[in-house]
């Protein structure tokens, strides 16, 4: 293999923020306050979406499954990010390292479609209100939904597949997870077959829905400049959402698609905390939570799990 000596790799090493010794017990206090406020967060939108009937319309329906899908995102790489910031030991073992890709991969290609889903369900309900309940019922919920948990399993396993079917070199991976850039800079082999895979399917999943979110705001906006009485609303609302998309979108663009030049080893896992862990944590805020019927519904929730807990004290 080009001259380089590889061996069966059994596991690997995360190097994730190993260097700072002194910052373990601060970084860890910081993650897992961010992992409990994005859980807690989106656990409090699919709570206000189940429990009340306030929030029952196609928008909500796609906001509590974006909810149910950045929860499992966080789960699939903070945990882990967590145990190795207070253990002494940051090895995983090979297939456990596989299924936290695919894991990864598929809910954030899930994730790209599903921004797209409900940038264009807010055009239609903008652009085209007499004919929203039309275009946008449930049987094309279901259909959008599943369109893109199937988008982003697809694109995880021929990614999965292909990574871990290299030899490697090294075993130490540049990041807090297992992640396609970091592992293709261990294998022995080139990898350009994988990079022209990265490029041509990455880059369907998270440019093509990139693109289409765009477009969506894009003639969102244009039809809002003739609406004097919700402009300024509209025009928040769409900023707010924009400065997600830019965080999520652009750091994912960077790690996967830019030139294969090489990087300080801190720059691709600051890159890669944008997507992860700061681009979930602003999601609920963003979409949910500064909306007045969801701030309703959530306290018609609370209020519901209040009474039902005095309830079973009291019997």
């Amino acid at each position: 293999m080009n001259g380089r000596n590889y061996t069966i790799i059994t596991e690997f090493i995360l190097v994730g923020f190993s260097e700072l010794v002194d910052l373990q017990l601060l970084l860890f206090i910081m993650f897992l306050l961010m992992y409990i406020i994005t859980v807690l967060g989106n656990l409090s939108i699919i709570l206000a979406y189940t429990l009340t009937t306030i929030l029952n319309t196609p928008m909500y329906l796609f906001l509590s499954n974006f909810s149910f899908l950045e929860i499992c995102y966080v789960t699939s790489t903070v945990p882990k990010l967590l145990s190795n910031l207070l253990a002494g030991d940051k090895t995983i073992s090979f297939y456990s390292c596989g299924l936290q890709m695919y894991c990864f991969l598929l809910l954030a290609g899930a994730e790209c479609y599903m921004l797209a889903v409900m940038a264009y369900d807010r055009y239609i309900a903008i652009c085209h209100p007499l004919l929203y309940s039309t275009i946008i019922n449930h049987k094309v919920c279901i259909q959008l939904l599943s369109g893109s948990w199937l988008i982003g399993a697809v694109n995880a396993l021929i990614h999965t597949t292909l990574t871990f079917n290299l030899p490697f070199c090294n075993h130490k991976i540049n990041n807090f997870f297992c992640d396609v850039p970091p592992l293709l800079k261990l294998a022995c082999t080139d990898t350009w077959i994988n990079e022209t895979v990265v490029f041509i399917v990455g880059g369907g999943v998270v440019v093509g829905s990139f693109i289409l979110t765009i477009i969506s705001y894009t003639l969102i906006i244009s039809s809002i400049l003739n609406i004097h009485s919700r402009r300024n609303k509209a025009f928040s609302t769409c900023s707010s959402h924009f400065m997600v998309i830019s965080i999520f979108y652009g750091s994912s663009i960077i790690m996967y698609f830019r030139p294969n030049t090489k990087y300080a080893m801190y720059q691709e896992r600051v890159v890669s905390l944008m997507y992860t862990i700061i681009a979930p944590l602003l999601n609920p805020f963003i979409y949910s939570l500064r909306n007045d019927d969801v701030k309703l519904a959530i306290r018609h929730s609370l209020s519901l799990i209040i009474a039902l807990i005095r309830t079973r004290f009291n019997t």
